[in-house]
């Protein structure tokens, strides 16, 4: 039987709740070369560095987290809803060196039981969510008190042109053309409004050089759960 089923909800999973198959093989190569050559796959190494104990990955796409996750982590529940994406992750976790688990999801209705891990991975998917403040709070609900979230997330840029620019195509054609992704999401702020404590991050650039993007501003970094419950 599979280690995750002990922090399984009693309810139906949706199996299908996302569907983007054409976004899902773009995704699958892009995100290689990025992490290959867009140094995407240091930042990865930095967001998970430290972690131990049982970890939820919020959204795990083709998994390329799961090679970067240290020995220390005893498992990896991983919620993937897109039926390509999580075939892809499935394959991953089974080359992982940490046990992994991938299953239906979404981020929303994450089903899980509460405050069964130790920390929650939030890895380029925020800003796909349909309902940030929604997704948080189940984020926290999982997480037992004094739990880790580490993100790295798009981010709304500090440069009011920029940010112009994304609340712009984040009307029109971004969310369309790249898997629902809202690029002007505030996420620190979100984050703190949603009860978590902040702790440190930074923000970046990607690409590092270069003409930038509505999808170039992120933040990396972590946020906890408060030790005292709800």
């Amino acid at each position: 039987m599979p280690r995750f089923v002990t922090h399984l909800r009693s309810t139906k999973i949706p199996r299908d709740a996302v569907h983007h198959p054409v976004f899902a093989r773009f995704y699958a190569r892009m995100s290689v070369t990025a992490d290959l050559k867009g140094g995407i796959a240091a930042h990865r190494e930095e967001l998970l560095s430290g972690l131990s104990g049982r970890v939820i990955e919020i959204g795990a796409g083709n998994g390329l987290n799961f090679a970067h996750y240290p020995g220390a982590v005893s498992e990896v529940v991983a919620i993937e809803p897109e039926r390509s994406l999580r075939q892809l992750a499935a394959g991953a976790g089974l080359r992982a060196e940490v046990p992994v688990d991938v299953v239906p999801g979404t981020a929303e209705a994450l089903p899980v039981k509460s405050e069964a891990f130790d920390a929650a991975v939030a890895s380029l998917v925020l800003c796909t969510v349909r309902d940030l403040p929604r997704a948080l709070g189940e984020i926290k609900r999982v997480l037992r008190p004094g739990g880790e979230l580490r993100f790295f997330e798009h981010t709304l840029a500090s440069g009011r042109a920029l940010a112009t620019a994304q609340r712009a195509v984040d009307r029109t054609v971004w969310p369309l053309l790249f898997g629902g992704c809202h690029t002007a999401r505030d996420t620190l702020a979100a984050i703190e409004a949603a009860g978590f404590e902040l702790g440190t991050y930074r923000r970046l650039r990607i690409p590092e050089r270069g003409v930038q993007l509505p999808s170039s501003p992120c933040v990396l970094g972590v946020a906890r759960r408060p030790m005292a419950v709800d």
